[in-house]
């Protein structure tokens, strides 16, 4: 489960922020993690949730927005919307996508208190 990873990497970025602009805890933690981004977002959950106890995250609300895939349809050379990798441009039925959205994963923002 790399979830635990990608979680670990997040209290990083929120321990690091604290330090640097001198908060004491998160309240409210907003991450992006796109269709695309190969993210089990409950599993990441479940794992930001057992890291935070005694962290600047404990107690915080984690909400994760979970935008749609984009790709490049280099049939017809539209940009379109996509649920999964494997389906074909709604526009021309083609299988020649070029990602171009929904595989990142970030922290967007964090509410904080001192």
């Amino acid at each position: 489960m790399h979830e635990v990873s990608l979680a670990g990497g997040i209290l990083r970025i929120a321990e690091d922020a604290a330090r640097r602009e001198r908060f004491s805890r998160v309240t409210v933690l907003r991450l992006e993690a796109g269709r695309f981004a190969g993210v089990e977002v409950r599993a990441l959950r479940f794992a930001l949730e057992s890291l935070a106890p005694g962290t600047v995250l404990e107690g915080a609300r984690v909400d994760i927005d979970e935008p749609p895939g984009r790709a490049w349809c280099l049939r017809c050379g539209g940009e379109v919307e996509l649920q999964q990798r494997v389906d074909p441009c709604p526009d021309c039925g083609g299988h020649q996508l070029q990602p171009t959205g929904g595989t990142e994963l970030r922290v967007v923002d964090m509410r904080v208190q001192d």
